[in-house]
């Protein structure tokens, strides 16, 4: 028990997050590299992004900041001694990037990335129940990694950058309705019931789909890496459709992690396509 709680005060809780920052750096860093970029560049930078990631856990435990507190001298210290440790090898990592090369660009992406997370802590702090509304917010910063990574590998911030962020920013708001609209929905037994607790999330998906469409037309986005999005909004328009049955939540983030592993793998390849 105290082995789960010392873990718990220094690593991140929130697993699907994990997947949030990672997906979208993977497919910045693939599309990046597979266009001429360097992957050696990108090894601060992965260093840089996960430690800053990680640092927030401990660094809120040892503040108080969270549900998980440092309480006894023990647990004070290790919070401690994670956050110094995180942030030593967060500052060694972004010196070795911006030395490495003209990456200065990163400074805006960061910047975004900053304030989407603290505007993040000032809605939780604001509405402290609205948990989706404050994940989307964060997802912002989280999904920086894509176009960060592509920035990183090529040296340059262009179009794909541009729109590798916002697909993976649309990917992580539809994941984040869904995992709340069936938490929030877990006792909903008939289709009417679920349209109730889920209407916002249909117009999100629809909105979406809009949103998908008007990218293509506008040959903004290619339509091989548009229909990279399909597969999540099957799924949610299918949970309307489906029996109901008990909410198993970590089959459910296993599930989900592997249509972020699909989704990845088509907007990339769809991006390569075009």
């Amino acid at each position: 028990m105290a082995g789960t709680r010392s873990r718990a005060l220094i690593v991140p809780r929130e697993h699907g997050a994990w997947g949030i920052l990672f997906i979208p750096l993977v497919t910045g860093a693939t599309l990046g590299i597979v266009s001429g970029g360097s992957p050696a560049r990108l090894v601060p930078f992965c260093i840089a992004a996960t430690a800053l990631f990680w640092l927030r856990t401990p660094l809120e435990s040892w503040m108080g900041a969270s549900a998980m507190r440092a309480s006894t001298p023990a647990e004070i210290r290790l919070a401690r001694t994670a956050t110094l440790v995180l942030a030593a090898v967060s500052a060694v990592a972004l010196i070795w990037l911006l030395w490495a090369g003209p990456n200065r660009g990163l400074l805006w992406i960061g910047s975004a990335a900053v304030a989407a997370f603290l505007l993040q802590a000032a809605w939780k702090a604001a509405q402290p129940r609205a948990r989706g509304a404050a994940q989307m917010i964060g997802s912002v910063g989280l999904t920086s990694t894509a176009p960060a990574a592509y920035y990183t590998a090529t040296g340059h911030f262009g179009p794909a950058a541009v729109w590798l962020w916002a697909a993976n920013l649309a990917f992580a708001i539809n994941q984040i309705q869904f995992v709340q609209l069936r938490i929030h929905a877990a006792r909903a037994a008939t289709r009417q019931e679920k349209i109730r607790a889920g209407w916002q999330f249909l117009v999100a998906q629809l909105v979406l789909i809009g949103l998908a469409a008007w990218a293509w037309s506008a040959h903004l986005l290619p339509w091989y890496a548009a229909i990279s999005l399909l597969p999540v909004l099957v799924r949610g328009f299918a949970w309307f459709e489906t029996k109901p049955r008990p909410l198993a939540i970590h089959q459910l983030g296993r599930r989900e992690l592997a249509y972020a592993i699909l989704f990845g793998a088509c907007l990339v390849a769809g991006m390569l396509l075009s």
